[in-house]
């Protein structure tokens, strides 16, 4: 009996096979699983990584709603899934954030922080558009000797 604890000999192949393979999006990808198909998986070992790609991609992946607490430092500062080790401690103790072993981390969390600077200084804010736009017209006045400044004052004011 395949059923069997224990009986891995297996005399035939799989009785039902797929046709075709599962896909998360089929009918149109909801926010949740946008928001996990683009999740970067750092900190974690190649095990570690696989399982939670696994989860993503037959859609069993389920995102934190409230932070956890770390095994480590005890505070609660674990805002991923399924990890049990926060990230200041992961990088500091160089350990799995998921399974809390010493392996081989596959995408290091400091990495990824020096390529987050790196876009950051690439993209123009989108906040600061104002700003830029009145240095602009700063330049402008200081080529004739006026700057905004002196404008927004009143000159009687200054004689008094």
């Amino acid at each position: 009996m395949s059923c069997q604890k224990g009986n891995v000999s297996r005399s035939r192949g799989q009785k039902h096979q797929n046709v075709t393979a599962f896909k998360n999006d089929k009918y149109g990808a909801s926010a949740q699983v946008k928001k996990a198909k683009t999740k970067v998986h750092d900190g974690v070992c190649q095990h570690c990584k696989d399982v939670l790609e696994w989860k993503v991609k037959y859609n069993k992946y389920k995102p934190l709603t409230q932070l956890r607490k770390c095994v480590k430092c005890l505070q609660k500062t674990v805002k991923d899934a399924y990890h049990i080790i926060c990230k200041p401690c992961a990088l500091k103790l160089e350990l799995c954030a998921k399974c809390g072993k010493k392996e081989e981390i596959v995408i290091p969390l400091d990495q990824k922080e020096e390529e987050g600077e790196v876009e950051d200084t690439n993209r123009p804010n989108k906040g600061n558009g104002q700003k830029k736009e009145e240095e602009e017209e700063d330049e402008d006045f200081d080529d004739i000797g006026i700057s905004n400044d002196e404008c927004d004052s009143d000159p009687e004011a200054e004689g008094d």
